[in-house]
């Protein structure tokens, strides 16, 4: 009997990395863990799941690569860091504020032409961000506010890199892999006591007390929100999904997040930030729009 070979579609491993990106805040908020230490966790794990699955497309990086991967690394303890300070919502929405930085800087990275739809977007979208900063916050608000903002401007960085034609020289994963190695090495020392371990402070734990929270937590963050989800959403890139296709899917992470950490922790943002973050979703989700219609119109006749 000949059975029919049915293959699953692209666009739902885009889906499904998305899905897994969306958790991010929740399981950062669960644990007890600083942020440095969250981020050594989360780093380690999701460095050696991607080495491990991804290795045999090469391991060899050049200077280009470790730039990006630096990058890549400062973006990942910036929105961690911003999750632990301020409200998950205002930790995505303001990564999301990223393709602002895109449309600022592409002219001068990648030579691409800033066109006054961009300036209407970038105008709406700091409109946008400056909600944010409106009512009563705690210093900490202001302080994960800023480091949700810096970890846009370092997305929008790395994106850029990824354009970059030096970026196709590498296995596509190498700065996921040596970004978080990075990362881990430099958050060690939150996480091992080095006197305990010599012997010069007797009494002191070597390793923070996790709880079985903590572990499932980090666990799912390294091997599952970063490791498998950037796997994923690259085989479906690369295996047929349009790019206007996975960028508006990827609208589903900043909407998803903060409904994660309402529905599993009750964490609520204020009414000033949704408003913000609906602005800055709508303004970019548009601009992706109109920006495809316009390249995907027909050459006229006449060649203009």
């Amino acid at each position: 009997m000949d059975h029919e070979n049915k293959e699953i579609s692209p666009v739902w491993y885009v889906f499904i990395a998305v899905l897994l990106w969306s958790t991010g805040g929740l399981f950062i908020k669960l644990t007890t863990l600083d942020a440095a230490q969250v981020t050594f966790f989360r780093s380690s794990l999701a460095a050696l799941t991607v080495a491990l699955l991804t290795y045999k497309k090469g391991l060899r990086i050049n200077l280009f690569g470790v730039f990006a991967s630096i990058i890549y690394a400062t973006l990942l303890f910036l929105f961690v860091w911003a999750t632990k300070k301020t409200t998950a919502a205002n930790a995505i929405f303001l990564q999301y504020t990223a393709p602002i930085y895109i449309l600022v800087l592409a002219p001068f990275i990648l030579r691409e032409k800033f066109h006054l739809r961009d300036l209407v977007t970038v105008l709406l979208c700091i409109g946008g961000m400056s909600l944010f900063f409106v009512g009563q916050l705690r210093i900490d608000d202001y302080q994960g506010n800023l480091a949700a903002l810096g970890s846009g401007v370092f997305l929008g960085l790395y994106i850029m890199l990824l354009k970059h034609p030096q970026a196709r020289r590498m296995n596509s994963t190498i700065t996921v892999i040596y970004g978080n190695f990075l990362l881990a090495a430099i958050n060690l020392p939150s996480v091992v006591n080095f006197k305990a371990l010599v012997g010069s402070a007797p009494g002191v734990a070597i390793f923070p007390a996790l709880t079985w929270t903590d572990i499932f937590a980090v666990g799912f963050l390294g091997i599952f929100q970063i490791g498998i989800s950037y796997i994923l959403f690259i085989k479906g890139v690369t295996g047929g999904t349009r790019p206007l296709d996975a960028s508006i899917i990827g609208f589903i992470e900043p909407l998803l997040n903060p409904v994660w950490v309402f529905l599993f922790i009750g964490e609520r943002p204020s009414n000033w930030a949704l408003l913000g973050g609906a602005i800055i979703i709508a303004t970019v989700a548009g601009h992706t729009l109109l920006n495809s219609g316009i390249k995907s119109k027909p050459p006229a006749a006449a060649g203009g």
